[in-house]
């Protein structure tokens, strides 16, 4: 992928494989309570939650923490009015037409203070979307998993080392997230 020269440092940084960090539990809970007040006029019935990698204890990780929230709805009209929300907690919005490869949600990053690195990803779900279950799933199937944890984390070492951009990175998982479901 081209780097743009109007896109955010985050944008295009490669991904990194950190050793695990006991903090991303607690900050992963902080994130959440802190998404659920900013979110709670549109969010359904559940809760905010802390999945992927760094919501797996012991697992190596990219240090960026992945919530997801369940949400009433995903119309136009709802996004409109949480993308301000959002923003005034630094949260960046990424448009539908540059997230293509996941239709079904809407996605935000949150960068550091400097706007160079992304600390964390939102992930708005329609409510009851297959999508949600799945990855509960699958967040909890490496959690009750040491070896699946271990598996999956050379993997993403791998694919890190090797991957041109963050799109090939995240490809490069397809294979083993579905065999993790079942799919």
């Amino acid at each position: 992928m081209a780097e743009q020269s109007d896109a955010p440092a985050w944008a295009y940084a490669r991904p990194e494989i950190h050793p695990p960090d006991p903090a991303w539990a607690s900050r992963g809970s902080a994130l959440c309570a802190e998404l659920s007040r900013l979110l709670a006029p549109w969010l359904a019935p559940g809760r905010v939650e802390h999945v992927g990698s760094t919501a797996v204890p012991g697992l190596a990780a990219k240090p960026v923490l992945d919530v997801m929230a369940p949400m009433r709805d995903l119309s136009a009209e709802t996004v409109s009015a949480v993308v301000p929300v959002l923003s005034g907690a630094g949260w960046c919005f990424v448009p539908p037409s540059l997230d293509v490869a996941a239709p079904w949600r809407r996605f935000f990053v949150l960068p550091d203070a400097e706007g160079r690195i992304r600390v964390a990803h939102l992930h708005l779900l329609p409510e009851g979307h297959p999508r949600w279950h799945a990855q509960l799933r699958f967040r909890d199937a490496l959690r009750a998993d040491p070896g699946l944890a271990e598996e999956y984390a050379e993997l993403k070492r791998r694919l890190a080392a090797e991957a041109t951009d963050r799109e090939e990175y995240t490809a490069g998982k397809t294979g083993f997230v579905r065999r993790v479901l079942g799919e």
